[in-house]
């Protein structure tokens, strides 16, 4: 299934693969590479055709099957022009199976082939953008290793894929595809290698990053965060309410009245683009709703004259947005938006007015999150999510003890790892200093 190895490649994979790789000493992730980067400019074994049918998936299911180590996976979506989060390519690398292409579009079910690589150890980058599109075709790994949290966990400042990959191995990577339309049929040839040239060097990436992560006793660390990645793998995303309030620039829409006229046109549009199976804001941009929520146009000459409802497209549809505005208009006061509950603590600009006490235990949670992580070459975030913090420093335990901070920090989602290297500390400065005394 794959062509010939392109005439004109400047780069020869095979050598630097198969050579021995020290494990990295400088994990700041900033320094230069040690020596010049090669750019890898297509496929050591060419660029593979998609795969389309049943019967070239039942062939490359077997190949997959039969191959050795662990398998690249990575998916390709259209975001920003599409409404669904959808996979459109899925890529995937084997020893002694190559690389394989396969197009999700005439094969929406990809159940055979998750059922062929299901021992096997799965190697993503950014593993948590593309398991849930994965999912959707019916692949899940049991067992996965995310090459961009292993590098976070290895306090490499730089972890996108093309820098690590440049860093540890050598090799260049263009990423001028990344922000493709990978709906579009047929696909260029050059989107091809590059979704190829994703996975080429994936696995040994992962080779490097877990001899790193042993080097530096973090491996348990990183097997329960891939852990929890497995276990999240398949749960669709948390809905949010009232996602309308999301409108960029919304803060400038003062009162409910233009609020309702906000909500209206948001799920107007929402309305066109998840029919048109089109990005929201390829139908009708934010500032345009913003704009015509300020100024409540009443006819389509003065809707066409705002910002952002110049396009045809747009232009198209404006009866729809008036007949979006003209239901907000209609609405009784008791149907106009009202300001939700916030769940969890307030954003904690706002805690220094409503709480000061609470600001200043979270000020002394954050100093000890910085120097743990610091102290163990960590991302803040990494070591622990700032929202756990928040919500701890605003309601501590009543007993103020590490088992109950440990407690707590589980509750909200915290790993055993994390909770091991930050629960003491944070349970000795949640209490409110003693005042001092002369």
């Amino acid at each position: 299934m794959t062509d010939d190895a392109s005439p004109d490649r400047r780069d020869s994979p095979d050598h630097a693969i198969d050579g021995p790789h020290d494990a990295p000493t400088d994990t700041s992730g900033g320094s230069e590479p040690a020596r010049e980067s090669v750019p890898l400019t297509a496929p050591r074994d060419g660029t593979p055709r998609p795969v389309e049918t049943a019967d070239e998936l039942a062939e490359v299911v077997a190949r997959l099957a039969a191959g050795s180590g662990p398998v690249a996976v990575d998916a390709e979506r259209a975001s920003g022009y599409r409404y669904t989060q959808r996979a459109y390519l899925v890529q995937l690398r084997r020893e002694g199976a190559g690389t394989v292409l396969l197009d999700p579009m005439p094969l929406a079910d990809l159940s055979t082939l998750d059922a062929a690589l299901a021992p096997t150890e799965w190697v993503l980058h950014a593993a948590s953008q593309d398991l849930a599109c994965l999912a959707e075709l019916g692949m899940k790994p049991r067992k996965l290793f995310d090459t961009e949290l292993a590098a976070r966990l290895c306090g490499f400042e730089r972890v996108g894929l093309a820098a690590l990959t440049e860093q540890l191995l050598g090799y260049s990577l263009e990423k001028h595809h990344s922000a493709a339309d990978w709906s579009t049929r047929p696909l260029p040839e050059s989107w091809l290698t590059y979704a190829a040239l994703d996975v080429e060097l994936l696995t040994n990436l992962r080779d490097l990053l877990a001899d790193e992560l042993a080097r530096q006793g973090k491996a348990d660390w990183a097997a329960e965060e891939f852990a929890a990645l497995v276990a999240g793998a398949d749960k669709p995303p948390r809905s949010r309410p009232d996602p309308w309030r999301r409108t960029s620039g919304i803060h400038r829409v003062r009162g409910a009245r233009a609020q309702s006229r906000v909500r209206a046109l948001w799920y107007a549009r929402d309305g066109v683009a998840a029919r048109r199976d089109s990005a929201p804001g390829r139908v009708l941009p934010d500032s345009a709703i913003i704009a015509a929520a300020e100024l409540d146009p009443k006819d389509e000459k003065t809707l066409l004259g705002l910002p952002g409802f110049g396009g045809r497209s747009v232009r198209r549809l404006a009866r729809v947005w008036l007949d979006a505005l003209d239901a907000a208009r209609a609405l009784g006061d008791d149907e106009l938006p009202v300001n939700q509950p916030v769940e969890g603590p307030p954003p904690p600009h706002r805690w220094a007015e409503r709480d000061p006490i609470a600001a200043a235990r979270l000020q002394r949670c954050r100093q000890i999150v910085i120097a743990t992580a610091e102290a163990h070459t960590l991302p803040p975030e990494n070591l622990i999510s700032p929202d756990f913090v928040r919500r701890l420093a605003w309601s501590p335990p009543e007993d103020v003890t590490p088992q109950a901070v440990g407690d707590a920090l589980r509750g909200f989602g915290a790993r055993d790892w994390q909770v091991g290297l930050i629960a003491d500390a944070l349970a000795k400065v949640l209490p409110e200093a003693p005042a001092a005394t002369d």
